[in-house]
């Protein structure tokens, strides 16, 4: 019986995952380029000029005091996706204590090598090989923040992956995305010109039915508990390789949600309860 329990436990997790295993593969080939400024993770390497900041001034903007060396201190992050930590490892440098979980068991061994060069990161970060569906047992409402970076665009079912980021999250705490828009822009801008002409990211990188408009998002991460707190655009230049805020999200976005307090969760459930009963006695 209890290997019959495992049994089933094992196929309930694996076939209700949010981790493509396709994208796995696209990922493992690429593992070892994460450190490499001038290779195909260029662009995201530059993104941290501007992702870096909007999630720390957003943090500062949300705290009464902090230590200006190390203004995330106390802030438990988690960095889902984490690749080859490339946003781990500013965070860490910022102060902030932070578990980084990428299913790619070699993107994890890269980050791992690499904070090893710093002894100060290698006691702020750790990385583990997992998906987010696999820590939540263990980590309800254990976060202060989640950083989900370029990462929808690759899961299997984005409302499990909103579900979770919830579930590991404390009441308030946020959630930061930056991902792409579904527009015929973002295709022939994202797919065709970045990945088929001029080689920006490696062809087959992304797949444009995967991309999510904002509003989708937005309505996404409401129904699950979530205030959208902010929605901005992003602009990369090829040309100087270098990323900047704009008013529109046709492109790459980024968003900023709020998980909604103790006391906001617990009155959402004696809703739904009521909703429930009276739905019964009908």
């Amino acid at each position: 019986l209890p290997l019959f329990r495992f049994t089933v436990m094992r196929s309930f997790s694996t076939s209700h995952s949010s981790v493509d295993s396709d994208e796995i593969k696209k990922f493992q080939l690429l593992a070892h380029k994460w450190w490499d400024e001038e290779g195909e993770y260029a662009a995201l390497h530059s993104m941290n000029d501007i992702r870096v900041p909007f999630i720390r001034d957003t943090l500062l903007s949300m705290r009464s005091n902090y230590h200006l060396g190390n203004p995330l201190s106390g802030i438990k992050i988690l960095d889902v996706g984490c690749g080859g930590g490339l946003l781990s490892e500013p965070l860490g440098r910022l102060g902030a204590s932070v578990t980084g979980i990428d299913p790619v068991e070699d993107n994890i061994r890269t980050a791992d090598q690499h904070k090893s060069f710093d002894p100060v990161l290698a006691k702020r970060i750790q990385y583990k090989s997992s998906s987010l569906e696999e820590i939540v047992e263990e980590s309800m409402e254990t976060f202060d923040v989640i950083v989900a970076s370029e990462v929808v665009e690759h899961v299997a079912d984005l409302e499990m992956f909103i579900k979770c980021c919830s579930q590991v999250l404390k009441p308030e705490g946020s959630l930061f995305i930056t991902t792409i828009n579904k527009t015929q822009l973002s295709y022939v801008l994202g797919i065709v010109v970045a990945e088929k002409i001029m080689g920006i990211v490696p062809e087959g990188t992304h797949e444009w039915e995967k991309f999510v408009p904002p509003e989708e998002l937005e309505c996404l991460l409401e129904s699950n508990g979530f205030s959208v707190k902010t929605v901005s655009g992003m602009l990369y230049n090829p040309l100087w390789g270098s990323w900047s805020w704009t008013e529109s999200t046709s492109l790459n976005y980024a968003v900023h949600a709020v998980k909604s307090g103790a006391q906001a969760q617990s009155h959402a459930t004696d809703t739904q309860q009521h909703s429930a009963t009276a739905g019964t006695a009908g």
